[in-house]
């Protein structure tokens, strides 16, 4: 019986990248391991079929020379340089296997983790800053602790005078294979802790870390318009990487101080505004401050507490806004408090003309009384 073509028992295209190939078999290989589908007799077959697919189109000669000759090419009764008996049987999956588990936890081929190259850490920063100066923008220093590369031994983790050997164990490639039956799983070599490295006469300044915890001072630029919760990156000002790995990134996260006037909801302020109980009946003109200084508005008669008044573009503009949100004027009736004599004689009398026609000067109060004796039958 015909072999099927590998490009199809893979479902890639014959320009297929690297990557495309890996993924394709890890794919394959995944729904048809035997030890997944006992009762599938099929299962085994496909699986066979896709491993040997994968092991031709994954090797660069190989696959030259399958693509030039067909299955030719790779046969090695043909005489044609294949590649050697048994190649595809299920006797070579734990390499091809271990490979795909090494890409999952991270110890695969060309991982970053390989031969002890580690990026830092990425770190964050809490800072809090005013409103004012989150709907301005500003620039601030901040000081934080980070890991960085030990100047005594110049990162390697090795006394003065001395470096790092070979470690022993995995014979620096940071990994160690775990041979299990037909499974083969590679981890992190518990000598070398996957650095590939031996350090025999550790640093005294970094007992063989080769990084040292130290502080550094940065300047933050805040944009204007910035909320509670968003993050500034700052790349490259995390953690110093490990065997001359890329840093890691700073994450200034943004808390706003609770303002002694305003609320903020997104781009809009709030605030309340206490009127007198005569302002409130007879209307008027009053002050009310803002982020840019105090406005005037106009409160009309009759004004009853709750009332809320927009100012608009008085809000605050965000990062990511077209224009600028609006405050929110939230007014609360003042009730006079210390009463003169005099003030107390005026509204009793003022109470009693109220009284006599209730329904004109209180509205509100008659119709919730109406309510209640409807609700009692009255």
């Amino acid at each position: 019986m015909a072999k099927k073509d590998y490009y199809e028992v893979l479902g890639v295209n014959r320009d297929a990248s690297e990557d495309a190939i890996k993924k394709a078999y890890r794919k394959l290989a995944m729904k048809h391991h035997p030890d997944r589908n006992p009762d599938n007799p099929k299962a085994e077959e496909h699986f066979k079929e896709a491993k040997e697919a994968y092991e031709i189109l994954s090797d660069a000669q190989k696959r030259t020379a399958y693509d030039q000759y067909g299955h030719a090419g790779v046969d090695p009764q043909a005489g044609m340089g294949g590649f050697g008996p048994g190649g595809a049987g299920m006797g070579g999956f734990a390499d091809a296997f271990g490979d795909i588990f090494g890409d999952i936890f991270g110890g695969g081929r060309g991982g970053g983790g390989r031969g002890g190259v580690y990026r830092g850490a990425d770190l964050r920063y809490n800072l809090e800053i005013s409103l004012e100066d989150a709907a301005r923008g500003t620039e601030t220093r901040i000081r934080i602790p980070a890991m960085e590369e030990c100047e005594s031994c110049g990162g390697s983790g090795a006394k003065k005078g001395t470096s790092p050997t070979t470690c022993p164990t995995c014979h620096g490639h940071g990994q160690v294979r775990m041979q299990q039956g037909f499974f083969s799983i590679q981890q992190t070599c518990p000598k070398c802790h996957g650095s590939g490295r031996f350090v025999a006469d550790p640093c005294p300044a970094c007992h063989g870390a080769g990084r040292v915890k130290q502080h550094k001072t940065l300047s933050v630029k805040i944009p204007a318009g910035v909320d509670e919760g968003d993050r500034i990156r700052l790349s490259g000002e995390g953690e110093h990487g490990v065997g001359g790995g890329p840093a890691g990134d700073l994450y200034v996260q943004i808390h706003i101080k609770p303002h002694q006037v305003f609320q903020r909801d997104h781009d809009d302020l709030h605030c309340e505004m206490p009127i007198s109980f005569t302002i409130a009946a007879l209307g008027g003109e009053i002050e009310i401050p803002t982020l840019d200084g105090m406005a005037k508005i106009k409160i009309p008669a009759e004004t009853q507490s709750g009332k809320v008044f927009r100012l608009r573009g008085k809000g605050i503009k965000g990062v990511r806004s077209h224009g600028h949100g609006d405050l929110m004027c939230h007014v609360v009736v003042e009730t006079p408090v210390s009463l003169t004599e005099r003030q107390k004689e005026l509204l009793r009398e003022l109470e009693s003309i109220n009284v006599k026609d209730g329904s004109r000067h209180n509205p509100r109060a008659k119709s919730w009384m109406d309510k209640v004796k409807d609700f009692f039958g009255g």
